[in-house]
């Protein structure tokens, strides 16, 4: 099967060279893709001080990130015992769990939400009303990046039977029978392109459906959702197979519990203002076994 990744390796890490913590280092590594590797330096650094503060009992004395730009490198660093957790979206972490068997273990709550959810979006004076109506018409997606405004779009149109090209720009040409979908970069531009015309679809998550930074009242009041799927995990904490099971049984206690310790309130907030994390039951277990069903029809990139 051919590769989507690409050759070169771009990683930042602090003091990657250090043993893992199963051959005997005391060090927990924390890992996380990112383009910005100084901003997520600081996101990911102060909820790992304070578990590297709390799994002492344990053996753990120090903390270590690492990020990476791709899946890829992620994984291969899995597979070296270099990075012992990994902060992801779902389909990342499914990718990270089939390839070197590494365990999903916590479903993460960012703004006080643990899930959301795809929604498909067009003007209101549309005659679009469901998926099927989208062939041959235009659809504005966020980056080849995005876990719900590119995998999970992407996965629902070819799980319904529609097939897709791919555009280097709205006026791109393309077969009647197929949809045409473009990156827009961002949100904004996905909500202002269907807006404008430029698209005549858009997708993300619920949440920027809400948010008025990504889809201003201005632009919203003439849009409307016509298709939105079902609630899926918006970030999870994965650990690698390996990770000695008494080190990721303390630390799985330690944050289940962070919201409950004042001590881990400024962490949680700088952790892409986490509330709390969760295990996987009920309606949470539903999501992730819903994520996974839609793998097999997501783009060729997490194959």
């Amino acid at each position: 099967m051919k590769s989507f990744w690409k050759p070169q390796t771009w990683l930042l890490c602090v003091s990657l060279l250090l043993l893992s913590v199963d051959s005997g280092a005391e060090t927990l590594v924390i890992g996380r893709v990112a383009d910005d590797p100084t901003k997520y330096n600081k996101v990911l650094k102060p909820l790992l001080d304070y578990v590297v503060s709390q799994t002492k009992d344990v053996g753990v004395t120090e903390g270590s990130v690492a990020m990476t730009k791709t899946i890829e490198e992620t994984v291969q660093l899995l597979k070296a015992r270099k990075v012992d957790w990994v902060t992801a979206g779902i389909t990342s972490a499914l990718i990270y769990q089939e390839k070197t068997g590494a365990e999903i273990l916590l479903r993460t709550w960012r703004d006080g939400a643990p899930v959301y959810q795809t929604v498909f979006f067009t003007r209101q004076d549309s005659a679009i009303r469901s998926l099927k109506d989208l062939k041959g018409k235009r659809i504005a997606l966020q980056d080849p990046h995005s876990t719900s405004a590119y995998f999970i779009p992407v996965g629902i149109l070819r799980a319904s039977g529609l097939r897709l090209t791919r555009l280097s720009a709205p006026e791109q040409k393309f077969p009647r029978d197929e949809i045409g979908y473009v990156f827009a970069g961002n949100e904004l531009n996905i909500s202002t392109w269907v807006h404008r015309g430029l698209a005549e679809v858009g997708a993300y998550n619920d949440q920027n459906w809400q948010h008025p930074q990504t889809n201003p009242e201005i632009i919203k009041k003439d849009l409307r959702i016509f298709y939105q799927h079902k609630p899926l995990p918006r970030m999870v904490e994965v650990f690698r197979k390996e990770l000695d099971p008494g080190i990721k049984r303390r630390i799985k206690e330690v944050l289940l519990h962070a919201d409950e310790d004042p001590a881990a309130q400024d962490a949680l907030k700088s952790y892409s203002n986490t509330t709390k994390f969760d295990e996987f039951k009920g309606e949470a277990q539903e999501g992730l076994e819903e994520a996974r069903r839609m793998m097999k029809f997501m783009p060729n990139e997490l194959k």
